[in-house]
């Protein structure tokens, strides 16, 4: 059974950066894509970041020369660097895992637990 273990949410001022990391275990071969979601209080999930084992990247408008995505296929772990936060970034983050082949980001069938980010001074 595939599990996306998230870990790295927390407060912060604004200004400020964190690192989310996420980890996918459990499926007979590595992810093709993953991705990270964030939704805030009354809003809907939306993409933040994507990408495939390729290094093809996706992101949303709002986070583009804020945030940067990796991958590390050796571990199937994808890390979310955020930098410049702020107080619109506060939200729940999930990630998100592809085991379907694409050569472009696309959002798979597999989500992790979420966590939560803060931007608040």
């Amino acid at each position: 059974q595939v599990q996306l273990v998230e870990s790295g949410g927390g407060l912060v001022q604004p200004g400020g950066s964190l690192r989310l990391s996420c980890a996918a275990s459990g499926a007979p071969f590595s992810p093709h894509a993953m991705g990270w979601y964030r939704q805030a209080p009354g809003k809907e999930r939306e993409l933040v970041a994507g990408i495939t084992r390729g290094g093809t990247t996706a992101y949303a408008a709002s986070v583009k020369g804020r945030f940067t995505i990796s991958i590390d296929n050796a571990k199937n772990t994808a890390i979310l660097q955020m930098n410049s936060l702020k107080p619109e970034d506060t939200a729940v983050y999930y990630c998100n895992a592809a085991f379907s082949f694409t050569p472009y980001y696309q959002r798979g069938d597999y989500w992790g637990q979420g966590t939560q980010v803060t931007v608040s001074s």
